[in-house]
């Protein structure tokens, strides 16, 4: 996929507000060569995806392994509106708390006082973390408005060819 069409997409209304939603579900292969999908906060800096974890995170290994990745962006209603994102993982190790870190987890419903708590229980717990760093190389958008999923859209050719013969 170019880099043109991928800017685009991601540039449309409904990417957009996925992208600003605070959790996405990242697939990968794990050690043992079977599917993982796990839901973990993210970050959009406009370029990337940055997603953050622990130093001793099982899923580190195995991104340094085969660091192809996707994700899923998506919503709770009908029609839901769905991102398909696929790149490749970066790994950044990094001392401290990195900044997206906190801001990630900053769209949390927290009072200030209980935010405060948060963060120095956070910065108690963690000498350093991992930046997960995905550059999208693919992406889908589907929002049943404009965009199906491929197979939905076989389907409604289908269809049309045969009530047009």
């Amino acid at each position: 996929m170019e880099q043109t069409e991928i800017t685009e997409i991601l540039n449309r209304p409904y990417a957009r507000e996925l992208l600003g939603r605070d959790l996405t579900r990242l697939a990968y292969v794990a050690a043992d060569g079977t599917p993982r999908a796990v839901p973990i906060a993210f970050t959009w800096n406009g370029a990337q995806i940055v997603l953050c974890t622990t130093r001793n995170s099982p899923k580190l290994p195995s991104l340094r392994r085969n660091p192809q990745v996707a994700l899923t962006i998506d919503t709770e209603v009908h029609p839901p509106k769905i991102l398909l994102i696929r790149g490749r993982a970066e790994l950044d190790d990094v001392d401290g708390i990195p900044e997206e870190y906190l801001q990630m987890n900053g769209s949390y419903r927290m009072s200030a006082e209980q935010r405060v708590e948060w963060e120095a229980e956070v910065r108690s717990l963690y000498d350093g973390m991992v930046r997960i760093v995905i550059t999208p190389t693919w992406v889908k958008l589907i929002d049943f408005e404009t965009t199906l999923p491929s197979a939905v859209e076989e389907l409604v050719r289908q269809r049309a060819e045969r009530q047009n013969a």
